[in-house]
């Protein structure tokens, strides 16, 4: 399968700060590359590298088989981007930034006219076709930011943290239309701090820290590197936890953590629901009451906090670049 983004040790500094580190990254065509990080990580600067907005100090990035820096003009004619902020413009109607956009791309009047009606259509922002973008709601703005990416079919779409500040039904509607776009064989590099996202929408996730890729794979791959599965459960009594703790005992696939306080144990598992229900039979054995039990998997944080070391919002070296 060829490769539709390929990056090579890149490196972007801003004095003495370092925004990427030897960035390294692939990303075959026609897939979707998660690429997830806390703030500051470098995951705008890589966007605007491949995106053409910024040169790299070193290292080298080629996008649809174009290089970035020697094949510029080229470039920009076959990809699509849409920033962490909608950039429209909020006196024109949805309608003219969307007709301005085409022309920008030299589409022609009328075809122009008749893609920023068909857009508008299928981000279901018709109704709102012929207000002012000061109107509109935020998840409405960012669906126009995101269907002006797309005004000349792009095969490489770059969406740099998309659904930053939606609400819960804005985020999945987002979500819906990305799932479309992909379905016609475009490839996607997506910026995200939300795994959720991540792990919805991506074939392959990479984690990038302090400039570079430090860990890479599916959503389930990385989850389990940060610990896989785990069961939680809470008895009544701290007899019972002693009594619980030594009849799963032989379960755990690391070390059994208990909370004698909370009368609450978390032990590392494998196995899936089998090993839930395998559980709750030697838990029923032992006349254990169990209070709450469930398999759970590592959150958001759990991941961040192993691969990385600190939480998703912790600022660096891009963010004191913005």
């Amino acid at each position: 399968m060829t490769d539709a983004i390929v990056a090579e040790g890149l490196v972007k500094r801003y004095g003495s700060v370092v925004a990427l580190n030897g960035l390294d990254l692939k990303v075959p065509e026609g897939t979707i590359m998660g690429l997830l990080g806390p703030n500051g990580a470098g995951k705008t600067t890589a966007v605007r590298v491949f995106t053409t907005l910024l040169e790299a100090d070193e290292g080298s990035a080629r996008v649809a088989g174009l290089d970035v820096r020697g094949q510029a003009d080229e470039l920009r004619r076959n990809i699509g981007l849409s920033g962490q902020y909608a950039a429209v413009d909020d006196n024109l109607t949805g309608f003219e930034n969307l007709d301005m956009v085409g022309r920008l791309y030299h589409l022609g009047r009328a075809r122009s006219r008749d893609r920023a009606r068909e857009l508008l259509e299928r981000f279901d922002l018709s109704d709102a076709a012929d207000r002012p973008v000061k109107g509109y709601s935020g998840g409405m703005r960012r669906r126009l930011d995101l269907a002006g990416a797309l005004v000349a079919k792009p095969s490489v779409l770059f969406l740099d943290e998309p659904t930053t500040g939606l609400d819960p039904r804005s985020r999945l509607g987002m979500w819906d239309v990305i799932e479309e776009l992909v379905k016609g064989g475009t490839t996607l590099l997506l910026t995200t701090q939300y795994l959720e996202e991540a792990d919805r929408l991506a074939d392959q996730i990479a984690v990038i820290d302090q400039g570079r890729v430090i860990a890479e794979g599916t959503a389930d791959q990385l989850k389990d590197q940060v610990g896989g599965e785990r069961l939680e459960l809470s008895v009544a009594t701290a007899a019972e936890l002693g009594t619980a703790r030594t009849a799963l005992g032989g379960l755990a696939v690391g070390p059994v953590e208990a909370d004698e306080r909370q009368h609450h144990l978390t032990v590392p598992v494998a196995g899936g629901s089998a090993v839930l229900m395998e559980a709750i039979r030697r838990l029923d054995a032992e006349s254990v009451k169990v209070l709450d039990i469930g398999l759970r998997r590592p959150t958001l944080d759990d991941v961040f906090l192993t691969l990385t070391g600190h939480h998703p919002d912790s600022d660096s070296a891009e963010e004191q670049e913005k």
